[in-house]
């Protein structure tokens, strides 16, 4: 049997930074099976490498990410593992780069196989050196798309490694 990691990374005390969070947190509430581990990381990027040492088949993150679109679009990509270096991986104590933590996850020997990112267009972060609590309304309109979005994943995947494939 296949396991899944469902990572919800950010900051909720910075505004739509929060969307990873919100979504792991309702998304736990929800019956999913059992090989699908689902974690709210928040900024512990530490926390999250150590996760990743447990060979998952599939890992999908959730977080907040600029992509150009309007505030609350739902982007979908799969991390190039072959172009991430573990080399020189660092991760900062209050902040969670994704990719600097699958680099040091890496680093660590971490077999990191399928890596998806389910991200949303943030409106705000808050203001300037002050935060801000609570999700933009659109972002927050967002949470929902995102879990039928990662729930729809986790059954393609579980899909695919049923039919024997490599997820």
């Amino acid at each position: 049997m296949s396991s899944i990691l469902i990572a919800g990374i950010g900051n909720i005390f910075l505004g739509d930074d929060g969307f990873g969070c919100e979504v792991a947190r309702r998304l736990s509430g929800r019956r999913i099976a059992k090989d699908v581990r689902v974690q709210d990381f928040g900024i512990r990027g530490l926390d999250l490498a150590f996760a990743l040492m447990d060979s998952h088949d599939a890992t999908i993150l959730i977080d907040a990410m600029p992509g150009g679109g309007e505030p609350g679009t739902i982007y979908v990509l799969e991390t190039e593992l072959d172009q991430i270096s573990s080399e020189a991986a660092v991760v900062e104590a209050h902040t969670m780069d994704p990719i600097r933590v699958l680099a040091l996850a890496r680093s660590m020997g971490a077999e990191l196989k399928s890596v998806l990112i389910v991200g949303c267009e943030p409106e705000t972060f808050g203001p300037p050196d002050e935060g801000l609590m609570g999700l933009s309304a659109c972002v927050t309109e967002a949470v929902e798309r995102a879990i039928e979005v990662v729930e729809s994943l986790v059954l393609k995947l579980r899909a695919v490694d049923a039919k024997g494939v490599t997820t």
